[in-house]
């Protein structure tokens, strides 16, 4: 019989002990093969999501806040667009309708547009809150068609409409610049 402790200094049977059973049902040397030491990783070792594709690097604070921004001016956007597109579709006789304006769409028809669109934007921008990828990417598509919806809107009301076509592309940039932090 050995001098060694049964249990081994990490919980597992000392090797060489003869307490543990091979596979064949006999105790011996042979059921060293069967278990053996492996040891744990440290913590904090593999902190990464198995299947998770976006592990890498974090974003650094400027992006969070950049999206963040975005994020909430998005809500402000789609907000002012939804109160702008039911102000055209109740009272529609407030915009003044050009002759021989290149797209001739009553102003109801924008209203419905701007409604519409204002609704969305503003559920991207809710999204975009909860740091969503796929709100990421809607954000700069809504943001590019709210930009043309109020480049064609601007005959109707042209400062408000140059002012939330500078706001889109601000939040179109805030949304694809880059979010690796550099060490």
């Amino acid at each position: 019989m050995s001098t060694q402790d049964p249990m081994g200094t990490q919980g597992q049977p000392a090797r060489g002990t003869g307490t543990g059973t091979s596979p064949g049902g006999t105790t011996g040397q042979g059921a060293e093969s069967v278990r053996q030491y492996v040891p744990r990783p440290s913590p904090g070792y593999d902190d990464a999501r198995a299947g998770d594709a976006r592990a890498g690097p974090a974003p650094g604070g400027l992006a969070k806040g950049l999206t963040l921004l975005a994020a909430v001016t998005l809500m402000l956007s789609g907000t002012w667009n939804f109160l702008e597109g039911l102000g055209a579709i109740v009272k529609g006789g407030f915009y003044v309708v050009l002759p021989g304006y290149a797209f001739n769409v009553s102003v109801a028809t924008w209203g419905w547009w701007h409604l519409i669109m204002g609704a969305v934007v503003f559920a991207v921008g809710a999204c975009l809150l909860m740091d969503m990828l796929w709100a990421r990417v809607a954000g700069v598509v809504v943001a590019s068609l709210s930009a043309v919806i109020n480049f064609l809107y601007i005959p109707y009301q042209p400062v408000w409409s140059v002012t939330v076509i500078a706001i889109d592309v601000f939040v179109m940039w805030a949304l694809l610049a880059p979010r690796k932090r550099y060490a």
